[in-house]
């Protein structure tokens, strides 16, 4: 096994990133002109990391699969961003944040880049409030925040429940302007293919025009891969569609260790699985447990009544109501985090008490009713009503929600037809974010050199499970105030250099190989769709690799994937041409990585003997049902390093958590 050099600057938490920087090399901005930089992705970390580095003087060639920098997957985040501003007075600091997130993801994170992560995390507010986000405020004028799980205090900013909309036009209005300007080269519609790498650095990609099909050669003295997570590996997720772990699976190819897979996020509040034909899960803000009681019926025989359709969520006296999270989990309620949360409701489901007649009778409710009666006497008291009637309670403290959370009140009965205001929403966990990735270091470069990771493709800040909000505060970190600095100490070796030409032996390979690929896929003519085989692979991850996990069952995973992956080789059939968009061409691609990188997150899961997050072993939990960590043993990062076709002969690297800090101790919430 060998030692990875995370680079974690010596001298104490607090000083590390300061003393970091001030040690640094630089590239002088009239040298920054000769400097090529590529960004896969255009979502907050890439949109800001290609804005901010533009804005300095690097030209940026920026690529994305969406039509647009605005429809990267950013745009559907509805929440908030966390921030260690303490507007509230509550007690908030820098080190509360990092502790909060240290804790959230269960020990399994690297403390120094989470400290740096609370530290930046005020500056983001300020550059995106100068950008004209338009956070919620309060009644004086003041941004307001909101809690999220996992935290007894008030540190999420919002804009409404469309924070992440919001934050992408700020990163896109910056990364126009620097289009305007010439600095970044903007290439929409394109897909990173391949990573090409010249004397050991990455130095350039093989893309393919969406729109043409043609294959282009893009030279660089340095690649950034902002290009997401995997969650769609499993299917059905809350990802867009096109979410794809391809970009991140290429430079595991060519020598980026890839790690802690096995860490994948199930988020409680999805809209629940209608039917077998559905392709795409809608999530609902984490923000609506601010307001909103989650709970199922006591009785089993009233839970099938409802299934039934004999009885009805309001129905139910209060009484006769299991508010399980608010019972199990006092201290923080239905503000549990979000592993905590998902493997209480499938308990609950898995004991006969689900609530939502689908397929798989799994659902809880989510219910406003008690927000809504105490923010309507709360109005009455504020605007002077005596003795006001039921009406105007109900009234008062339906418009106080529905300013708060209006648009995804709407998009809920868009979805489902249920008025949420009159009757519970139904919610139930869901893929939603992944916490492993690409293994960085503390500058966020990966294993190869001038390989770079931001976002939610690398590992390096929410271990096991990430606390709700802090997806967005981690791109823009990454983006706006990390990378920039980190990048500039590796480019200032290639001032000198001069443009990377594309007519070398290493591009010719790469573009070689990728035009084999696109024959064979194109003349294969198999018997089964490309869904066909992802749906399967969905299936088997869902039930083997997903919310409770078991030794058998990731044994039985890593065989029935490679049965599919097999069988997908021999038989899948992708109709269209090259020279055209073809969307089951692109699916194609991104569908054999899936079944690779599925095969290596059940053998990650396999390998971690204990339970953290959202890594749920069933044989590795207490008598109450709760994760039981193994610090003793797996306090570590698990970094695979690729080693040929076959996945399970891949190489396990570890790299050591130190927490000299912050205390480690089993994680509680009640």
């Amino acid at each position: 096994m060998s030692k990875l050099d995370s680079k974690i600057p010596a001298g104490p938490l607090k000083d590390k990133w300061e003393n970091h920087k001030d040690h640094m090399n630089l590239v002088s901005p009239n040298n920054r002109d000769k400097i090529d930089v590529i960004v896969i992705g255009t979502g907050l970390a890439g949109g800001s990391a290609a804005a901010t580095l533009a804005e300095q003087g690097y030209n940026v060639k920026a690529f994305c699969y969406q039509d647009s920098p605005r429809r990267a997957h950013s745009i559907a985040a509805q929440g908030g961003i966390n921030a260690a501003k303490n507007y509230q007075g509550d007690g908030d600091s820098i080190y509360r944040l990092f502790y909060d997130t240290v804790k959230g993801g269960d020990y399994r994170s690297r403390e120094a880049n989470v400290y740096r992560l609370a530290q930046v995390s005020r500056n983001i507010i300020d550059q995106c409030v100068s950008q004209g986000v338009p956070f919620g405020r309060d009644y004086g004028g003041q941004l307001d925040n909101r809690s999220f799980g996992g935290v007894q205090v008030k540190r999420t900013f919002y804009a409404k429940g469309q924070t992440g909309q919001q934050l992408l036009l700020g990163a896109y209005s910056a990364m126009s302007r620097q289009i305007g300007k010439g600095r970044i080269k903007m290439h929409n519609r394109h897909e990173m293919m391949d990573l090409v790498l010249v004397d050991g650095k990455a130095r350039g990609i093989i893309a393919r025009n969406l729109v043409t099909g043609e294959i282009e050669r893009h030279s660089a003295h340095a690649v950034v891969i902002a290009s997401g997570g995997y969650g769609n590996v499993y299917f059905l997720s809350t990802n867009a569609m096109g979410s794809n772990c391809s970009a991140a699976w290429k430079i595991h190819k060519k020598g980026a260790y890839f790690a802690n897979p096995c860490f994948v996020q199930i988020h409680p509040t999805c809209i629940p699985v209608h039917g077998t034909q559905q392709s795409k899960l809608t999530l609902m803000s984490e923000s609506l447990r601010n307001s909103g009681r989650i709970w199922v019926p006591k009785n089993i025989e009233d839970a099938k009544a409802i299934r039934e359709g004999k009885l009805k969520a309001r129905d139910i006296a209060p009484e006769n109501r299991d508010y399980y999270l608010e019972r199990r989990y006092p201290a923080f309620g239905n503000l549990v985090p979000r592993d905590v949360a998902s493997r209480a409701a499938k308990e609950r489901c898995d004991a006969g008490f689900g609530i939502e007649n689908n397929d798989t009778k799994e659902g809880v409710y989510l219910d406003f009713q008690t927000e809504i009666i105490k923010k309507g006497h709360e109005a009455a008291i504020e605007k002077n009503i005596h003795n006001p009637s039921e009406q105007q309670i109900y009234d008062l403290g339906k418009a106080w929600i529905e300013e708060k959370y209006g648009n995804l009140f709407v998009m809920y009965e868009k979805i489902t037809a249920d008025n949420p205001y009159e009757t519970p929403m139904k919610i139930y966990p869901a893929v939603h974010y992944t916490m492993g990735g690409v293994w960085v270091d503390y500058n966020l470069q990966s294993t190869i050199p001038g390989c770079f990771v931001i976002g939610e493709a690398n590992f390096s800040d929410h271990g096991a499970n990430r606390l709700g909000a802090s997806a967005l505060m981690q791109g823009l970190a990454d983006g706006y105030f990390v990378l920039p600095y980190t990048i500039a100490n590796y480019l200032a070796a290639d001032i000198s250099t001069g443009p990377i030409p594309t007519e070398q032996e290493e591009f010719d390979a790469a573009e070689n190989e990728i035009k084999e690929k696109i024959n064979f896929f194109l003349n294969n003519n198999g018997d089964h769709s490309v869904d066909y085989f992802h749906k399967k692979l969905g299936t088997i991850m869902w039930n083997k690799v997903g919310m409770a996990r078991t030794a058998e069952g990731l044994k039985e995973a890593m065989k029935e994937i490679e049965e599919v992956r097999q069988d997908f080789w021999k038989n899948v059939r992708v109709p269209g041409s090259a020279d055209q968009m073809n969307a089951e061409l692109e699916k194609a691609f991104r569908v054999a990585d899936f079944l690779e990188l599925g095969q290596l997150m059940a053998k990650d899961a396999l390998e971690r003997n204990e339970s953290c997050g959202g890594h749920f072993r069933t044989e590795y939990s207490t008598p109450e049902g709760e994760a039981k960590r193994d610090d003793e043993n797996y306090k570590y990062v698990a970094a695979w390093q690729y080693n040929g076709n076959d996945i399970n002969s891949e190489i396990l690297h570890k790299e050591d958590l130190e927490y000299e800090n912050i205390a480690v101790k089993t994680r509680s919430y009640k």
